[in-house]
């Protein structure tokens, strides 16, 4: 086995000379090995040669151990061996290479004859390269080499894998690896490749494609950084040394487990003595006791991280932590002043605000709550204290009404305390502070004050005007002492009764009273002061008016009851009560009994004396035959004065009952049972009776209306037709013809009685001027008798016609309808055409009279029987 020497790098970071020794010097290498502690690379059992780059070392304390190491292995080395090193790319290493190409072409050609497993003839180590290379040229990695490589350049390495081309590159002949540009651990802290060595002529893989891996090498080119900062904390006040506070991370992009660029060590720059740092976990502490958040709540503390352990060159980061102390309560309240003096009207009505008084508390939240109370003692009755949780002060108020001319000035005590209190600082004090309240009571000019709140009084009913009912006394309390005047508050839905006198204030009766109408008053009396009108007060006035006994009792119903023909003596058959307008029913005492006058053989009263009595019988045996109906007379009086009574009637039927009292019959078809009379004939007599009656009301009815017929019928009228003319010369050619029956038309007839009675009331009488009553008695009366006489025409008989037939241009010429048409015809002319008219004029004037007096005879008749109908 010859002997090569292989330049392989070690973790430490230089490279170690290996010389592959004999068997005997194996334990020699490996004894220098132990003692010396070199890292040196495991080599395979049959590499030739693996070159890497020469790192370069980080500390120039690590180089001497592999200096020392190295160099005793190289003495070692030659005195074992005189050999030394032979050249690598001699001339006879050169035929022997020939020789192994040719015996590798004849491997090749055995193989192509038969299955032949070709084992692989070399393996290599992880390479490492250099981050952040600033050289010109590319970084050297290292060198791939196999045993079936002779250096006759027969083989050739290729490289595939993670940045060939654009980071890693190979030399084919050689098998030398460069990176092309400058690496970052940070970024990629490894590239996996894989490499082959092939036939440079047939381009067939000489063995197995193998990986390995390119470790990128770190250095020291990254800080530590806080990746959260600045950072926020907060720790209570008054705090002993050692509380925790927090704890902050710095973290270094660098690897960890390669020398100390990631090993951090913290310190503090800004914030001692009050604060102080863990090296190793970066947790920050209280390092001085008792800091009191009064004196200063904020701290800012600056931390500092430094890699490499903390040893010089290592790189370092900061950052900045807020530390803010929280609060505690280790303060109590504190007056400002020991006395508080307020003022307040006497008019302040109760619940108003009478001032504010505050302690102050150093301490913020709910630790600075402060809750006032009203130490017990004179004021405590008078005023109140609330406490304000937002501005954290006392506003006193009033819970009575206050009166200057009674009291003055009030004087009490304050209490202010804390609502939440911490055990551990009670032995700092009382956690509470007392002061002093002096309120002045200021004097506004009041109204008048009443006696009384309100006022209550009693009088008779139908007092005499003028009687004093009672008096109403107010004053005024203030200083001045003004005169105080009355009156009565006039209201407009009520009646005064009363009046008052302005001065004295005693009320009086101005009007009758009746409590049955009006049981009680109620008035508003007002005070007035006379220095000020304007100020006033009022006070209500309650009259009850008492009862006089100016009313009878009465029985309280119309009481109706029966009596059972087998009724006992003594039995009672009706309860009875009575009621009075006078006094309440809770004040009534009536008595009840039979008339003195009258002795009454079949009941009799009994007065129970709670204001109810029975009726009683005071014998058996009644029947209805005999008597079906009895009135009982009942005295009743109350206890009134003077003594009030009247007499009532209770009204008793005899009836049939068995032989328990229970009411069988009370009906009048009893009567005729004992004649053989059944309820159905009975029903059948009314049924006739009834029939007849109606048959008598229409008879009478038929007559009364035959009465109000006209003189004659029209079959009996020998006057057909009137016929009218609408010009002259009509003559037999006109057919237009009225009725008779128009001509008796009753509207007519009213019209022409409403004419007359308006024109009697405009007119004087006529007649009165004409005729004498002595001349025109006669003819009067045998006119009248001609109109209400019923005789067969055409003797003596007058025919009115009402009207005639219409449309004649000429109108009409009738003698008949002139004194209708023409209401305001003067008749009186009559008189001066001479004595022979008087007469006619007589006439015309009787006519008038009792054609109006039998209009409204007849309307009079009318409307009686529309009212009836």
């Amino acid at each position: 086995m010859s002997t090569e020497l292989h330049i392989q790098d070690t973790p430490g970071g230089l490279p170690t000379v290996v010389q592959l020794l004999p068997n005997s010097l194996v334990l020699a290498v490996s004894f220098t090995r132990l003692f010396l502690k070199p890292p040196i690379a495991k080599c395979a059992k049959r590499t030739r040669v693996v070159n890497k780059n020469f790192k370069h070392p980080r500390n120039s304390m690590d180089i001497v151990p592999m200096l020392m190491g190295n160099c005793l292995l190289l003495f070692l080395w030659c005195l074992l061996d005189k050999s030394f090193v032979s050249p690598l790319h001699s001339s006879s290493q050169s035929r022997m290479g020939k020789e192994q190409h040719r015996n590798l072409m004849a491997h090749r050609k055995h193989g192509m004859m038969g299955v032949h497993r070709v084992k692989r003839g070399w393996v290599w180590n992880q390479f490492f390269v250099l981050e952040e290379y600033m050289g010109s040229d590319p970084q050297y990695v290292g060198k791939l080499h196999s045993d079936l490589d002779k250096g006759d350049s027969m083989v050739k390495y290729t490289l595939s894998g993670e940045g060939v081309g654009s980071i890693f590159t190979i030399e084919p002949s050689t098998g030398d690896i460069h990176a092309l540009r400058s690496l970052d651990r940070e970024e990629k802290p490894y590239y996996a490749l894989r490499a082959q060595a092939v036939d440079v002529f047939t381009g067939r893989p000489l063995e197995p494609e193998s990986e390995f891996i390119i470790k990128v090498q770190d250095i020291n080119d990254n800080e530590p950084k806080f990746l959260e900062g600045p950072y926020s904390a907060s720790v209570p006040e008054m705090s002993p040394i050692g509380t925790r506070v927090t704890q902050i991370t710095a973290t270094d992009a660098d690897d960890p487990t390669y020398g100390n660029s990631a090993r951090i060590v913290y310190s503090i720059l800004h914030g001692q003595p009050y604060f102080s740092v863990d090296p190793k976990t970066g947790v920050i502490r209280v390092a001085l006791p008792n800091m009191d958040r009064e004196v200063k709540e904020m701290y800012q503390v600056a931390i500092q991280a430094k890699d490499m352990g903390g040893q010089l060159g290592g790189l370092a980061g900061t950052t900045t932590i807020n530390i803010t102390l929280r609060d505690v309560n280790d303060n109590p309240p504190r007056f400002s002043k020991s006395i508080f003096h307020l003022r307040v009207l006497e008019s302040s009505p109760v619940g108003s605000s009478v001032g504010r008084v505050k302690a102050h508390d150093l301490d913020s939240g709910k630790n600075a709550e402060v809750e006032y109370s009203i130490v017990a003692g004179d004021g405590s009755s008078m005023f109140d204290i609330y406490s304000n949780k937002n501005t954290q002060e006392g506003t006193v108020i009033l819970k009575k009404l206050l009166d200057y001319e009674a009291r003055k000035a009030y004087t009490f005590k304050v209490e202010a305390s804390n609502t939440v209190l911490d055990h551990r600082f009670l032995h700092l004090g009382p956690f509470k502070d007392t002061a002093t309240v002096k309120v002045n009571v200021l004097d506004v000019e009041e109204p008048p004050f009443f006696s009384r709140l309100s006022y209550s009084m009693e009088t008779y009913e139908n007092t005499p005007v003028g009687i004093i009912v009672g008096a109403i006394t107010a004053e005024d309390l203030d200083v001045g002492n003004s005169p105080v005047r009355y009156s009565i508050e006039w209201r407009k839905d009520s009646e005064n009764h009363f009046d008052i006198d302005p001065v004295e204030g005693t009320l009086s009766v101005s009007e009758a009273l009746d409590r049955e109408r009006n049981a009680e008053h109620n008035i508003t009396v007002v005070a007035t002061k006379v220095n000020n009108p304007l100020l006033s007060s009022k006070v209500t006035v309650t009259i009850k008016v008492l009862d006089v006994n100016e009313f009878p009792p009465e029985l309280a119903f119309i009481y109706e009851t029966f009596v059972c023909e087998n009724a006992k003596v003594g039995q009672v058959i009706q309860i009875i009560s009575a009621t009075d307008k006078d006094m309440p029913a809770a004040e009534h005492r009536f008595y009840f009994k039979s008339p003195s006058q009258t002795r009454n053989r079949n009941f009799t009263i009994r007065d129970y004396g709670n204001n109810t009595a029975g009726v009683a019988t005071r014998r058996g045996g009644f029947r209805r035959l005999e008597q079906s109906m009895y009135l009982v007379p009942v005295v009743v009086e109350d206890s009134g004065y003077p003594i009030q009574s009247s007499t009532g009637t209770v009204s008793v039927r005899v009836c049939t009952c068995d032989t328990d009292g229970s009411l069988l019959s009370c009906n009048a078809e009893a009567v005729f049972f004992p004649m053989g009379l059944s309820t159905g004939a009975l029903m059948a007599i009314l049924l006739c009776i009834v029939i007849l009656l109606v048959m008598v009301v229409l008879y009478m009815g038929l007559r009364k209306h035959k009465k109000k017929d006209t003189l004659m019928s029209s079959k009996e009228d020998v006057r057909d037709n009137v016929i009218h003319y609408d010009d002259e010369g009509g003559g037999e050619e006109d057919t237009q013809a009225f009725d008779m029956g128009t001509l008796r038309n009753p509207k007519g007839i009213k019209e022409t009685a409403q004419l007359q009675k308006i024109r009697s009331d405009d007119e004087p009488d006529l007649a009165s001027a004409c005729v004498s009553k002595e001349d025109s008695e006669d003819i009067r009366t045998y006119i009248h008798h001609c109109l209400l006489e019923n005789s067969t025409p055409p003797y003596d008989s007058l025919v009115t016609y009402a009207y005639e037939g219409e449309g004649s241009v000429a109108e009409s010429l009738s003698s008949i309808e002139s004194w209708v048409l023409e209401p305001k015809e003067d008749y009186r002319n009559l008189c001066d055409w001479g004595p022979r008219f008087k007469t006619l004029a007589g006439i015309f004037k009787e006519h008038d009279c009792k054609a109006m007096e039998k209009v409204e005879n007849e309307a009079h008749a009318e409307a009686l029987k529309d009212r009836l109908d």
